[in-house]
């Protein structure tokens, strides 16, 4: 059975939904749109991670987060939080509890990996190619030529995970599409379902720049939905949760 990630872009400078979110009310209003609508979790980000997007610090991420988040433990909702500042980590597992820690850098960082054993929560390990130094890199470089490539990356980050404390079968991995890889890389990802069976796998291709010049279109995108639930994803990280819930 295939899950449902509503997209929560907390940012000014997102590629599709920058500062629609702005305040913690619509913020709010947006989570509770989409767990009506059929999402099992909404993922929360704060840093836009489009190409050409600036970098904030931990302490800037966290005051844009602050307000959702105290609203999210009011309400016992499902969050996954998109960061790779484990001081961002450390401080919403206090503030939060339970959540699910979305790293689009692959855990990397020894102390994203320390935390979250520490916090003992569910993980999700994005691919970025390691030969990237930066989000920004991969972008521009595109150093990823085929899916064993992201395959064999991600299974280091997994190891790296596993050797640092966090439990295998708390680890969700996703092979960051549209990071480093080229458009076909891109088109062939949405089926990575079948490439890592040991894993919960999540698909994040929601209106991105692969789809082509429809790729805000509904049609486009449950297009893409469809072949990554075919190829058996867990879950679809996704804008419009409406639009897919026919899907799962």
């Amino acid at each position: 059975m295939t899950e449902l990630v509503g997209i929560l872009n907390l940012t000014p400078d997102s590629f599709s939904d920058g500062g629609q979110n702005a305040s913690v009310e619509a913020a709010v209003k947006h989570a509770q749109g989409m767990f009506a609508a059929g999402a099992s979790i909404v993922d929360v980000g704060a840093e836009s991670t489009r190409p050409g997007a600036g970098v904030i610090d931990w302490t800037e991420e966290v005051a844009r987060l602050a307000g959702f988040i105290a609203k999210a433990k009011a309400q016992d909702w499902a969050i996954s939080l998109d960061t790779y500042h484990p001081q961002t980590v450390d401080w919403a597992s206090q503030k939060l509890g339970r959540f699910i820690i979305n790293d689009i850098t692959g855990f990397r960082d020894p102390a994203m990996r320390q935390i979250a054993a520490k916090t003992g929560n569910k993980v999700i390990a994005s691919h970025l190619p390691q030969a990237s130094r930066s989000i920004q890199q991969a972008h521009q470089d595109k150093p990823v030529d085929s899916i064993e490539q992201v395959v064999d990356e991600l299974n280091s980050s997994v190891e790296q995970l596993v050797q640092a404390g966090v439990a295998q079968t708390n680890i969700i991995v996703d092979p960051g599409i549209g990071f480093g890889k080229t458009k076909e890389l891109n088109w062939g990802l949405l089926e990575f379902g079948r490439f890592m069976p040991q894993h919960e796998v999540m698909i994040g291709y929601s209106k991105k720049r692969f789809l082509g010049p429809d790729r805000l279109s509904l049609e486009t995108n449950r297009r893409a939905g469809q072949i990554a639930i075919e190829a058996n994803a867990s879950y679809l990280r996704v804008h419009d949760v409406a639009g897919h819930a026919s899907l799962v």
